[in-house]
């Protein structure tokens, strides 16, 4: 087959960046970042029925500003990929679809998933 010169995509040059462009790629990048929270569930299961030396190094580790970094960041993925897997269920039923309801419901979301994680981490913390 000869080779044909074809344009590549112009999306990078011609598509404006907004909060939908962001909320969906966040959407994808929160599915794979509660995969890899999912192996931390795992390990913290694994930890919890090896006995209270191995839950003691799991809690060190989590207790470590690193270790409650990437739990801010799987608290984080989760009510993120939670408001932004409503809406697509209300979109699924043909809802919202108009740019107005969608502008608004882009600002839902991330105010949503801050307010979420601040909840809990609030009540994870112990300060209710």
């Amino acid at each position: 087959m000869a080779s044909l010169k074809r344009p590549t995509s112009p999306h990078l040059q011609i598509y404006k960046w907004g909060p939908h462009m962001a909320l969906s790629i966040l959407h994808r990048a929160s599915g794979v970042a509660l995969g890899g929270g999912t192996l931390l569930l795992a390990w913290w299961l694994i930890s919890l029925a090896s006995g209270p030396d191995e839950y003691a190094l799991f809690q060190d580790c989590m207790e470590s500003l690193l270790g409650k970094a990437v739990l801010l960041g799987f608290t984080l993925a989760l009510m993120l990929h939670l408001c932004n897997g409503v809406r697509h269920l209300f979109w699924d039923m043909g809802m919202g679809l108009d740019v107005e309801t969608t502008a608004r419901t882009n600002m839902q979301v991330f105010l949503g998933t801050a307010v979420l994680t601040a909840v809990a981490w609030v009540i994870g913390c112990g300060m209710l």
